[in-house]
């Protein structure tokens, strides 16, 4: 039975009994329970499994040195979950506390499998809303990686951050502009649809694309910028017009 076939109630007494496993396990040193939770077939009950750390490395200090030393055990296993949930794990701590689960990520980037990778992406992304600074510093260092999947990764990350502060990312949006790599540039034009959108970000955005030389990538862009508020004008601040007379007021050159 999976986490949501249970009721509320049952759902509340298993995370408990989660939360207090692995609780255990750190204090005990013992992995065993760590790994039955971190490797479930259930994406809620490793979901449940990696906030656990998340409390617990807030509510008890003592424990630190034992969850990144656990951590790295887990990271190291031979099984993808496992790796994927130690992964979405530290970037529960590394919200706050960056630098000390760094690591992870620049081991995670490069995994042999793709929801480890992912996990990387949404951990990115986790971070670099609540923790900016040193995760942007991070992300800068991959922005021109040699592997392409890298340079996506790190592109499609940092997108949560800028859908409140586009004006953080979008200097590092501009870098891969000209990226030899089809599918990069696709995520790229994707991630500026997906910051536009939100309230009060239009301006900042067109504003900014204005200093880019890539032309037609801009004129792409804007033009995702158009679909997106249709294709989330339930969720949009502007209609989808009204999202095309901004940008034929405020960008020279018309949209498609």
């Amino acid at each position: 039975m999976g986490f949501y076939d249970l009721n509320k109630e049952q759902r509340l007494q298993l995370a408990d009994t989660i939360n207090k496993d692995i609780l255990f396990c750190l204090q005990q040193g013992k992995e065993s329970s760590m790994i039955s939770y971190f490797s479930d077939e259930d994406t809620y009950i490793r979901k449940t499994a990696y906030l656990a750390i998340g409390k617990i490395w807030k509510q008890h200090p003592n424990l630190h040195i034992s969850i990144c030393s656990m951590l790295d055990k887990l990271f190291q296993s031979e099984q993808e979950k496992v790796r994927q949930t130690a992964v979405n794990a530290a970037g529960e701590i590394g919200m706050k506390e960056f630098e000390i689960v760094e690591h992870f990520f620049d081991s995670g980037l490069f995994d042999g499998h793709h929801i480890v990778r992912n996990a990387v992406i949404g951990s990115i992304k986790k971070m670099g809303d609540k923790n900016p600074e040193p995760v942007l510093k991070w992300a800068v260092k991959y922005l021109h990686h040699s592997d392409k999947e890298v340079r996506r990764e790190i592109c499609h990350g940092i997108e949560l951050r800028g859908r409140t502060y586009p004006q953080d990312i979008l200097p590092l949006l501009k870098e891969l502009q000209y990226d030899k790599t089809a599918r990069v540039r696709d995520t790229l034009v994707h991630v500026l649809g997906q910051i536009a959108y939100k309230k009060g970000c239009i301006g900042t955005v067109v504003q900014h694309l204005k200093s880019w030389d890539n032309k037609e990538l801009v004129l792409r862009a804007l033009n995702e910028i158009v679909d997106v508020h249709d294709r989330y004008k339930d969720f949009s601040v502007l209609t989808q017009q009204q999202a095309i007379d901004y940008i034929d007021r405020h960008y020279s050159g018309k949209t498609n």
